[in-house]
């Protein structure tokens, strides 16, 4: 008959420890957190960035083809003001429901950019 061994095996291993989950982050935390790896969190903002642009450059092509419109001259830097608050406040809602919202700000700060780039446009109308 074989013997019941009841000595534990001095050679095996513990069981390892379940991983714990992260403990919920206050909203300090969560700014300072640079871990954004969330490729969806992305696309929203440069979809919108890139819709932003397109109909921008539409007001400029109609602008170009209506020998310097003045309404058409403003548009332009309009369209981008305009985005890049709409882009500030996807961000902030999008903040409250605690997600990524760093593209949303990038994305603002590239369409207010380009919002200045585009200032001069209804000087050269006049």
């Amino acid at each position: 008959m074989a013997a019941n061994n009841t000595h534990p095996n001095p050679n095996a291993r513990a069981p390892a420890d379940p991983p714990r989950p992260d403990p919920p982050m206050t909203p300090g935390q969560r700014d300072v957190e640079k871990r954004w790896g969330d490729p969806a969190g992305y696309r929203g903002p440069m979809l919108y960035a890139v819709l932003v642009v397109v109909i921008a450059m539409v007001f400029l092509l109609l602008f170009a083809l209506l020998d310097g419109m003045l309404a058409m001259a403003v548009a332009v830097p309009a369209t981008f003001l305009i985005g890049g608050l709409g882009a500030l406040g996807l961000g902030m809602s999008t903040y409250m429901r605690r997600r990524s919202w760093v593209g949303w700000e990038g994305t603002a700060w590239f369409l207010l950019v380009l919002m200045l780039v585009a200032l001069p446009l209804p000087a050269m109308a006049l």
